[in-house]
């Protein structure tokens, strides 16, 4: 890589962390950029995960108070998020590259329509009051929430980008509670399944990684995240939305046409 190129990754990493941090879908920042500077899809793959690990534990610290009351919930969710994080992780090792190389435009297509819609699902979401007592946690309620985890932790340790916003949707659907600490919530989890597919990772695919961008990566996320938990709440979210959405583009004309 080249000085700019590395400029480019730690500052595609502080981006990503911080969008991570208080939206979601930072991968659709970062895995271009690695595709830009010339990482292999495979490899962008399991370096962003890697690499974005930093962020999402300084933006699970920044977000800290609303986890309070939430210890419970964590512990039922994260045994289901590390069961898909581990399946993630052997299909992105198992299946063939031509099948990832395939699959990818689609899941980024995917994570930007979710990205667009966002404040649609936000609307829905606030329709829940927090000064009412949530319905308890059981039966159909509760094996949604471990089926919702089991699957965006698969996903999330396939391929990351919107890991976030489909736990949002789906946690959103079944718990009562605000969209700050709904972000809380999946921040932890996020954490969770991309430090268990990273550990898988190291383990079964070190030549697969490129520990340059991945320690770029690392050092731009942990700084992004700890920011943006702290201010990122001001910025105009269309803005972040729209940034998110022609990256997004601009990741599958790469792949499609290179």
């Amino acid at each position: 890589m080249t000085g700019w190129e590395m400029l480019a990754v730690a500052g595609a990493g502080f981006a990503a962390g911080g969008i991570n941090a208080v939206v979601g879908s930072g991968t659709l920042v970062s895995f271009p950029v690695l595709l830009a500077v010339g990482v292999p899809p495979l490899p962008a793959t399991i370096s962003n995960s890697l690499g974005l690990i930093a962020g999402n534990l300084s933006g699970s610290i920044g977000y800290r108070r609303e986890l309070r009351g939430q210890r419970r919930l964590l512990l039922t969710l994260l045994p289901a998020s590390v069961l898909g994080a581990l399946t993630g992780a052997f299909l992105l090792l198992h299946l063939p590259a031509e099948t990832f190389e395939a699959v990818v435009p689609v899941l980024i297509g995917i994570a930007v329509v979710l990205v667009a819609v966002q404040p649609l699902l936000q609307r829905r979401l606030r329709r829940g009051t927090e000064e009412v007592p949530p319905p308890p946690i059981r039966g159909w309620r509760l094996a949604g929430l471990f089926a919702g985890a089991y699957a965006t932790g698969s996903y999330g340790g396939y391929f990351a980008a919107s890991q976030g916003v489909l736990q949002i949707g789906i946690f959103g659907l079944l718990l009562r509670e605000s969209l700050q600490r709904l972000n809380a919530l999946k921040n932890v989890l996020t954490l969770a399944v991309n430090t268990v597919a990273a550990g898988a990772y190291v383990v079964v695919a070190t030549d697969r990684i490129d520990w340059w961008a991945a320690g770029l990566l690392a050092a731009g996320s942990l700084l992004g995240g700890a920011v943006s938990s702290r201010y990122g709440r001001r910025l105009p979210a269309p803005v972040l939305r729209t940034a998110i959405v022609v990256l997004g583009i601009v990741a599958i004309v790469v792949l499609v046409t290179g």
